[in-house]
């Protein structure tokens, strides 16, 4: 876990993320995918949970990050070992196939509670259908995730219920910045270039590995999915 010295690279958002915005973030501009349900279809035109010999390709640019391919990268996510909440390491090949939502999160923020609320409810409706959610404590933001992983841990499951796999506290930004993240971030650069703006950032990677999307934090997670 990084340490709380460790994490000396404290970066101010351009603008607080936690404050009301005066105009709601319109859809985003969705195509829908063949689901496990015909009365149900998952969050972006890129991909399909439902295991298919039939990739869908991707369908233009997302409307909020350009996702940039670099030539120069050719590693996929499953190149990387984490630790868990447990400090265990884990190696994320074991989610091989599976679509992954990947968030930075943080236990005192004002958008903690609606987006560890909807990401429990997306969980908990694709767990059996190819998704998973992937949860990194930071604190580098507005230093709102102060507790140990014990804490962070007793939080997320006992308020929310959270049951997706939550890992060890990391760096998103600066000189400390966790592998995986340097990985997520060269992927997929935002329209201020690859820092991490606010807790609850997300990345979406396809089935193979890839980052397809970035989305700023002020992205509800149900706004990544929608109903027939």
């Amino acid at each position: 876990m990084s340490s709380m010295a460790s994490s000396t690279a404290f970066f101010t958002p351009l603008h607080d993320f936690t404050q009301a915005r005066t105009t709601p973030s319109p859809p985003l501009p969705f195509i829908k995918s063949s689901f496990a349900s015909s009365k149900s279809t998952f969050f972006h035109p890129a991909l399909s949970l439902q295991t298919s010999s039939n990739f869908p390709r991707l369908f233009g640019k997302p409307k909020f990050f350009s996702v940039h391919a670099r030539a120069a990268t050719e590693k996929t996510i499953y190149d990387f070992t984490v630790k868990d909440i447990d400090r265990k390491d884990v190696s994320l090949s074991k989610f091989k196939g599976k679509v992954l939502l990947i968030v930075n999160v943080a236990s005192r923020c004002g958008l903690t509670s609606s987006n560890y609320s909807e990401l429990s409810r997306l969980y908990e409706k694709y767990k059996n259908q190819g998704l998973e959610i992937l949860a990194f404590p930071c604190n580098q933001f507005g230093m709102q995730e102060p507790g140990s992983n014990e804490d962070i841990k007793q939080f997320a499951c006992t308020r929310y219920k959270a049951e997706f796999p939550i890992f060890d506290k990391v760096d998103v930004n600066g000189p400390f910045t966790t592998p995986v993240y340097q990985f997520l971030k060269s992927s997929a650069g935002g329209f201020l270039g690859d820092l991490i703006k606010w807790n609850f950032e997300k990345f979406l990677v396809d089935k193979n590995g890839k980052v397809i999307e970035r989305y700023p934090p002020t992205t509800s997670p149900f706004q990544i999915e929608i109903e027939a």
